[in-house]
């Protein structure tokens, strides 16, 4: 069987009936068993994009045909095949066994490929323009530090998108290492540093560092890449060095530290509080002291207040405050029964300082100031945000503060104060009486008047420390760049413009604009500015994000070709991280206990899928198979049409 002649015999009867082939048969499947194996696939792939979309883990703990719970991902397959027909001829028992595509290799095979095809159209969407990267480092529930990357762009409806490219692992977090994975990142998507116009990050040494952080690196190469230290963290540093220099924001925050722990450690205590707050709610609705509607009278709680996010601390007084009276007597009650132990020694303690002016008087102060700033925190993480309408607010916010500091301002805030004492009846002090301190040894301080106590070392001191701090923080509101940016400003009819900066701007980007383009120049945004002076459509814009949609929208962005870049430029650079922070978050949601050991690969595609779901839901599923049968030799080889959708008949 095996001589020279019988093989020859062999391979020319395969010549002539190459059907017969073993490796043929295989593969020559009928139009019956593609339909089939397509609606398998299209059918598994449906549920993978629920799941992504969702954030949900697809595979259970226990996935045999024993176990109760399979899994999200088998248990929705065996869902659709429970109630629908057509789902069930073709899945699970009713599928090959050795072609299910259940397997846990080829859900992550589809994950990638919806990833990649999420990844593609943000890719078409950016196109060929100038970006922004924003980058910061975490570690995950793993212990795993992982870099996450953002991309900053204008679309080409003229908006200012932030959207996610991917998260990489990285073994330590020097700044050759960050930018080596962001380079990877980029190169995988056939991305160049060279159009980089914009870094943002957090203060981190390893990034903003003037020797060899990354904003150096990155600034040698591309020298346009001009690094923004993220506003919102700038923000919440000038806060932290605030409450932790001011002596008597110490004092404040360690109280309510105390009287936090005091009723926030046991379900009874916090049970007493909701009951005090509803009987306090009726009864001032029986008297008519405050409306019903809707939105209104909701239940609040002491949530504590976290570091790293200083906006809820301004909640947690602010809550203070609302609950007072609630607050007070739940205190009153737990230092009355004896059957609390120590718990009850130390409310009794707490009260003391609950109800002293002194504790009232700085409560107000920090919402009051905490209050402006928090405005700005939120205003600073909008997507959309552009830098020359962040630096106003910055203005508007120190503005705010200086109007506070003055003499009618400090008359209305104390009669806020005194009017909140009289109604929850607090004893207020005589101004002109010698300050005696709440909970402190009187030996530490000095003897003056209260007045003077009261206005001068906590009132005055402390905004002052905060105007102090917000104009050493953001030394990028003074820089050449953004006072050329300023001038950009479309605020009362582009009031703001000055043709000479917006010349300067553009010399700032030398190899965006060529010689011709910069002689052209003075004369373009000259006809800019009396067209958009003209143009009663332009009227209402506000800020450089709606200038620039507006100009789109009327197609007046291949007239102005030139000024419309220089606009690009602007908008692209980054104002906050807040996209990147958001990224950390969903990646704990994703990523979490259960879920601890995903692989890098997989956490990336994941994470793709669920935070940029705008872009995932525009994917076309005949996209995805088509990646998906291109990845490896398939069992079936078979594709759709990029036209076609993807429901197959059986």
């Amino acid at each position: 069987m095996t001589s020279f002649h019988n093989v020859a015999q062999d391979k020319y009867n395969h010549f002539l009936a190459p059907k017969t082939n073993i490796v043929e048969s295989f593969a020559a499947t009928n139009e019956q068993d593609k339909a089939r194996y397509m609606a398998r696939l299209t059918y598994s792939m449906k549920c993978l994009k629920f799941l992504l979309r969702q954030g949900l883990a697809a595979r259970g703990h226990y996935e045999s045909e024993k176990s109760l719970n399979k899994g999200n991902f088998l248990e929705m397959l065996s869902m659709l095949a429970e109630n629908f027909e057509e789902v069930g001829k073709v899945v699970l028992n009713n599928a090959p066994k050795n072609c299910k595509l259940t397997a846990p290799e080829i859900q992550k095979q589809i994950a990638n490929c919806c990833a990649k095809e999420t990844t593609k159209l943000i890719m078409e969407d950016l196109g060929d323009e100038y970006f922004a990267i924003l980058a910061d480092e975490s570690s995950d529930v793993y212990q795993k530090e992982q870099l996450a990357l953002c991309l900053r762009y204008v679309d080409k409806k003229g908006r200012v998108v932030e959207r996610f490219l991917g998260v990489v692992h990285v073994e330590n977090t020097t700044s050759l290492t960050l930018k080596a994975a962001i380079e990877s990142l980029l190169m995988e998507h056939s991305l160049s540093l060279s159009k980089v116009r914009g870094q943002g990050y957090d203060g981190a040494s390893n990034m903003k560092g003037h020797a060899n952080g990354l904003k150096k690196l990155i600034m040698d190469e591309c020298p346009s890449a001009y690094y923004v230290h993220c506003f919102a963290h700038q923000l919440q540093l000038t806060l932290v060095a605030v409450a932790k220099e001011n002596p008597d924001c110490v004092w404040f925050f360690e109280q309510l530290r105390f009287l936090l722990n005091l009723l926030g450690n046991s379900c009874k205590k916090t049970e007493m509080l909701r009951v005090a707050q509803a009987q306090r709610i009726v009864e001032e609705l029986d008297l008519g002291d405050i409306e019903t509607g809707k939105g209104l009278n909701q239940e609040m709680g002491l949530g504590r207040p976290a570091d790293t996010r200083w906006g809820s601390h301004y909640k947690t007084v602010m809550h203070v405050l609302s609950l007072y009276p609630s607050i007070q007597k739940v205190l009153i009650m737990v230092g009355k029964d004896r059957s609390f132990g120590a718990e009850c020694a130390n409310a009794q303690t707490v009260l003391t300082i609950f109800q002293s002016f002194e504790f009232v008087f700085m409560a107000h102060l920090m919402q009051t100031v905490l209050g402006f700033t928090s405005d700005l925190n939120h205003a600073l993480q909008k997507r959309d945000q552009d830098i020359v309408n962040a630096v106003g607010l910055i203005l508007l916010t120190k503005f705010q503060l200086q109007q506070l500091r003055e003499d009618p301002g400090w008359d209305d805030f104390l009669q806020e104060v005194q009017s909140f004492c009289v109604k929850h009846k607090i004893k207020i002090p005589d101004m002109d009486s010698f300050y005696r301190p709440v909970g402190r040894d009187r030996r530490f301080f000095i003897k003056i008047k209260n007045m003077h106590r009261f206005h001068v070392d906590m009132f005055l001191s402390v905004i002052d420390r905060q105007l102090q701090e917000l104009n050493e923080r953001f030394d990028e509101v003074n820089t050449d760049l953004l006072l050329c940016m300023a001038a950009f400003s479309p605020i009362d009819n582009f009031a703001s413009w000055d043709k000479d900066k917006l010349i300067k701007l553009a010399r700032f980007y030398p190899n965006d604009f060529s010689s011709t383009e910069m002689n052209h120049l003075p004369s373009a945004l000259k006809l800019f500015l009396t067209e958009m002076r003209i143009d009663e459509r332009f009227r209402k814009v506000k800020n450089l994000a709606n200038l620039s949609i507006m100009i789109v929208e009327t197609k007046l962005h291949n007239r102005h070709e030139i000024v419309y870049k220089l606009l690009k430029l602007v908008l692209v650079l980054p104002v906050a991280t807040a996209s990147v922070e958001r990224i950390f978050s969903a990646m704990n949601y994703v990523k979490n206990k259960l879920r601890n050991r995903m692989g890098d690969q997989y956490l990336n595609d994941c994470l793709v899928t669920f935070i940029e779901r705008e872009m995932f839901l525009k994917v076309k599923e005949c996209d995805i198979i088509n990646r998906f049968q291109a990845m490896k030799e398939r069992r079936i080889k078979a594709t759709l049409p990029s036209h076609e959708g993807t429901e197959i008949e059986n």
